[in-house]
């Protein structure tokens, strides 16, 4: 099957042909798959390029908890639609035992922690706090792990308790200011549990993980699902099997639905261009963990994206198809972009409509909580070296 076709099935799938305007900031994350969320403006960037979704309407949504940021897939943060709160704990269980592991090489015992989870569940029950507030009023409950949980990056046992909370749906954190590009928090407890009435084992957690993640963005292999989910080879082709997925063509290792498959092999890509300005953790790219498959071998060495799994600057794609990068550049208050060789007057009404929302509604476009004006001139120098 010719690859244009292809992509262009993929960015449908994924609500980037307009098909998901207009929709509420959940409905687009049941249909394009979970947001990933590291502080920056990528659930932001996922919700204004499908649906045009203002800032305030996410806010909206994140404080009428219609989505929720939480610990997911491999122990990752990502921004949830309220029907699969419990899906996405659920499936974050084991990953979020990794820091307990390491606790114990410190001398961190079950009991310990058991008890500090009860005492932060007591502080919380007079309201949301955040992390120093709950240290102050938990006591003694809480310790230093000392030099060497420095070195192994536990400095000390409340963040033990929280994860352990969070996980179990005990409670939840928000952001202080209602914003999802940031990561300063307050916690409160989550009444009811979303966990309460969640009953199906994990390996049919994992099942119905696989079967949203076909939907979002198969075509796909199961390396690429094991991936996504951090589950092993085993356990993936468990999960998978009772979907019955089927090969694209004969010999093919990309599954997908049979009823997917037969509206792909009667899917007419759009003649015109639809551009779209995403994140570089834009589920497009991030599901499969692989760009390649998504630009054209000619540019392939030329952008220097041979062997990446994720756009290295924020993206600009054309019915699936990465077709340039960009960041954006604080002083000036521009998009600063490059293009594989395209520019027509449909990418920039694209990328107008885009830096008007970020100047107006974000005020900045950080890939990460820790990426700034200063450590992405860089990025941008070289975007203007490209372009010119």
């Amino acid at each position: 099957m010719d690859q244009s076709q292809i992509r262009a099935w993929w960015s449908h799938r994924q609500g980037l042909d307009g098909t998901r305007a207009g929709k509420s900031p959940a409905e687009v994350l049941e249909h394009s798959g979970w947001a990933r969320s590291v502080g920056g403006v990528g659930p932001y960037l996922t919700f204004f390029s499908r649906a045009g979704t203002t800032r305030e309407a996410t806010d909206q949504a994140v404080e009428r908890l219609q989505i929720h940021e939480l610990p997911s897939a491999r122990g990752c943060t990502y921004v949830v639609p309220a029907s699969d709160f419990a899906l996405a704990l659920k499936v974050g269980e084991e990953f979020g035992k990794a820091e307990m592991k390491v606790a114990y090489k410190l001398g961190v015992m079950d009991r310990e922690i058991d008890k500090l989870c009860e005492a932060v569940v007591t502080a919380l029950g007079k309201g949301p706090l955040d992390p120093n507030q709950i240290r102050e009023a938990t006591g003694n409950a809480s310790r230093s792990l000392g030099e060497e949980g420095k070195k192994k990056g536990v400095t000390t046992t409340l963040p033990l308790a929280l994860g352990k909370l969070q996980a179990a749906g005990e409670i939840r954190r928000v952001p202080t200011d209602g914003r999802l590009d940031q990561q300063r928090y307050r916690y409160m407890l989550w009444r009811p549990n979303p966990l309460a009435k969640f009953k199906l084992p994990l390996e049919d957690a994992y099942t119905e993980l696989a079967g949203r993640y076909f939907r979002w963005i198969g075509p796909a292999t199961a390396v690429e699902f094991q991936a996504f989910s951090g589950l092993g080879v085993k356990a993936s082709k468990a999960a998978i099997e009772p979907l019955r997925l089927v090969p694209l063509q004969d010999g093919s290792d990309r599954l997908m639905f049979p009823d997917d498959k037969d509206r792909l092999m009667t899917f007419n890509p759009p003649a015109k261009p639809q551009y779209a300005l995403v994140s570089s953790l834009d589920a497009l790219a991030l599901l499969r963990n692989d760009i390649k498959s998504l630009i054209d071998e000619e540019h392939v060495k030329l952008q220097k994206v041979v062997g990446l799994t994720e756009f290295p600057n924020h993206a600009i794609v054309d019915r699936g198809r990465l077709v340039g990068l960009w960041e954006y550049d604080m002083e000036s208050e521009k998009i600063v972009w490059s293009s594989f060789g395209i520019k027509d007057k449909a990418l920039d009404a694209a990328i107008a409509a885009t830096e008007k929302y970020i100047r107006e509604q974000l005020g900045d476009a950080r890939s990460f909580s820790l990426d700034s004006p200063k450590s992405r001139a860089p990025r941008i120098a070289a975007l203007r070296k490209n372009a010119g």
